[in-house]
């Protein structure tokens, strides 16, 4: 049976989940549409989710339309829950965008249109709620044209719009306007049929632009609108033979080599993991191994390719499988290529992580990091080890989230997109951990980059050196967005492997925390120096760990050498910053552009559209939130902010929200007095 891997997305409240249950509806696999506002769909499963009538999680469900497997992924709304969304995007085969007939082209709608554009995933569009008050199809076609794509063909028109009694009739062979509207955006992406059409427009068969229509559709050129109402059905079954006919579906070999993606895990009742995968060729049985993730690390002279083949083989195995068919994932022995399915057993699976091979020909999405950061602190200080365990648990789940530990403070800080994913992160503390806890004001990640290079070593049995290791290291400057490479200046045999892997491990560990307090990156750290004491003893005597050397001696040490490098090649704090685009009225610009500069925003020229000004630019990101909040003011309401990540940047000026610079992370005498007492602990 063919596969089609769906994803549906759209601005928050646009009806993307009603559409869900609608199409499982019609497909037999539920008997009734469950309700947003009553938290009785299918794919909002958390009690938040239906608590709050949004998606936070990306749910999968699937349905036949004829002899088509369809894999539904419903993705979250909320800009906030952004990275929920593109992770998707890695696994998808076509999309469906939702649009509100009364609301029409929004914030998000824009965001995510262009994510579907510059991944070129092909996309129909379905106008939703042409049953509301206040509904114009018209002028939401005109909205799509000019904010999103020109490349669109409106699939039929409706009638009744704005009443219970609306309905969609699909064109046909017989609407010349349409025909005529076809030829004309076809034959734009297509030569032969331009060429066809200027010689005689008319005697382009409605077979052959259907045919080029399907083309185009599924090579992402052009978008085909539907109109129609998730809520009284109206449309839904053009728009589920539309998704059938015009995107792609699911190529793959089953034989050929294992190649997945996993987009999404999360824990069964017994806490075990249990991780979604795409599967674009070969398949995976139960029982299956695999070797351990590398989380897609760089091989670039680090460890791990002279990781010995025993240590990569034979650690995963794959103790059961679900394959999502007609509704809900169903026990099976094997997921196959185009499938989506469940695996058991695979202990350090990460979202992300590649199964087998890489997919050929779907390049890697990049996300935008999370740019806000909040102290996490328990209510009830008896909590402080329960909330650590929940915070990694739903760190793991969601890379994209991170926490981390400042020693020095004594804080849990964890990084997010917005206000909204913070609400969610402490109701689902309190609700699935039974943790209440308290989030500080969000204030602005930076990050530190090593501003020159810096090398350090110590020699064992050496002061000021306490430790069994000889260590140095050399920190230098990498391009940016490369992140940290650990390589060897020394040879591989001089030492026990475990011994490298203990200090590359440490030096990762020890970067998560600068200079300045912040996580240093795009830095190569070459090992120059190593050294140990074999394993020895006294004369008829057991093993002593006193004479020698362990991998704690290394773990030990490396931060302070480390530091001691990172402090004469010195580090410079860069903070994230935004681009934006900015409509509004035209003669509200002159409010706003003082507004801009006071909020260290670096606008483009501006462009009139008629009535609208566009404005593009940069501001950096601890400033928007700001500008959200003054945005409607300035522009009686009718201002529209669009903000995605652009870059990092050096901080410069003194500035009220200038990063902390307060603090060494790593004081000598009482990082030594720390590891001594907790080695008299053991």
């Amino acid at each position: 049976m063919k596969t089609l891997n769906l994803g549906i997305l759209a601005h928050v409240d646009a009806g993307k989940t009603s559409l869900t249950e609608r199409l499982l509806h019609s497909a037999g696999v539920i008997d009734e549409i469950g309700s947003v506002d009553d938290g009785s769909t299918q794919t909002d499963s958390l009690a938040l989710e239906r608590q709050r009538g949004i998606t936070i999680k990306s749910a999968v469900v699937s349905f036949v339309i004829g002899d088509v497997t369809v894999n539904l992924i419903d993705t979250p709304g909320h800009p906030d829950f952004i990275a929920e969304v593109e992770r998707v995007l890695d696994v998808l085969d076509g999309t469906v965008l939702v649009i509100s007939a009364v609301e029409g082209v929004q914030a998000q709608t824009r965001v995510l249109m262009r994510a579907l554009r510059r991944l070129r995933i092909p996309t129909l569009l379905f106008v939703n709620k042409t049953d509301r008050a206040g509904a114009d199809p018209g002028r939401v076609l005109a909205g799509i044209a000019e904010r999103l794509t020109p490349a669109i063909i409106a699939m039929g028109s409706v009638s009744g719009a704005g009443t219970r009694g609306c309905a969609f009739r699909p064109y046909g062979a017989d609407d010349k306007a349409f025909t005529a509207r076809l030829a004309e955006v076809l034959a734009e992406r297509d030569e032969a049929l331009l060429a066809a059409y200027v010689q005689d427009e008319e005697a382009l068969p409605y077979r052959r632009l259907r045919r080029a229509l399907t083309a185009q559709s599924r090579r992402a050129l052009v978008h085909p609108v539907f109109y129609g109402s998730a809520i009284t059905g109206a449309g839904v079954a053009e728009l589920a033979a539309g998704l059938t006919r015009l995107l792609p579906l699911s190529r793959g070999d089953a034989a050929g080599p294992v190649s997945g993606t996993v987009f999404k895990v999360e824990r069964g009742p017994a806490g075990e993991k249990i991780a979604y995968v795409r599967m674009f060729s070969g398949a995976l049985h139960v029982r299956d191994r695999l070797p351990p993730s590398a989380h897609d690390r760089a091989h670039d002279g680090t460890l791990g390719d002279a990781l010995p083949s025993a240590a990569r083989a034979g650690e995963r195995k794959i103790t059961a499988i679900s394959v999502f068919e007609r509704g809900p994932a169903v026990h099976r022995q094997q997921v196959r290529a185009g499938q989506i399915g469940k695996l058991w057993g695979l202990r350090d699976v990460q979202i992300g992580d590649t199964l087998g091979v890489p997919p050929a020909g779907r390049p890697r999405h990049r996300f935008a990091p999370p740019t806000l950061e909040t102290v996490v602190t328990p209510r009830h200080r008896a909590d402080a080890g329960a909330l650590h365990a929940a915070l990694t648990q739903l760190a793991e789940q969601d890379p994209l989230i991170g926490l981390r530990r400042d020693d020095v403070r004594g804080e849990l800080l964890l990084s997010l997109y917005g206000e909204v994913q913070k609400e969610v992160i402490e109701a689902t503390l309190a609700a699935e951990h039974g943790i209440e806890a308290t989030f500080s004001a969000s204030t602005t990640i930076c990050i530190e980059r090593p501003a020159g290079s810096g090398a350090a070593f110590e020699i064992i049995d050496t002061p000021p050196n306490p430790f069994l290791a000889t260590v140095g290291l050399r920190v230098d400057p990498a391009p940016a967005e490369t992140g940290v490479r650990f390589r060897l200046e020394v040879e591989l045999g001089s030492m026990p492997f475990a011994f490298f892997k203990a200090v590359e491990e440490t030096v990762t560990e020890t970067l998560r925390q600068g200079i300045h307090g912040w996580q240093v990156t795009d830095c190569v750290v070459s090992m120059t120096h190593s050294g140990y004491w074999p394993r020895q003893s006294h004369a008829h005597a057991h093993f002593d760990k006193s004479m020698s050397s362990t991998a704690g001696d290394f773990r030990n040490l490396t931060p302070l050498v480390l530091m001691d490098a990172l402090k004469l090649a010195g580090t410079t704090v860069h903070e994230p910053v935004h681009r934006f685009h900015l409509e509004m009225p035209a003669d509200t610009f002159g409010a706003v552009l003082p507004v801009l500069a006071r909020l260290r925003a670096v606008p483009g020229g501006p462009v009139m559209r008629g009535s609208l000004c566009l404005l593009d630019g940069d501001i950096p990101a601890a400033q928007v939130h700001e500008l959200e909040e003054q945005l409607p003011g300035l522009t009686r309401g009718e201002g529209v902010l669009e903000t995605t990540f652009g870059r990092y940047q050096p901080v410069r000026g003194d500035t009220p929200d200038r990063p902390r610079t307060d603090h060494n992370p790593l004081n000598r005498e009482e990082y030594l007095l720390r590891v001594a007492r907790r080695v008299a602990a053991r």
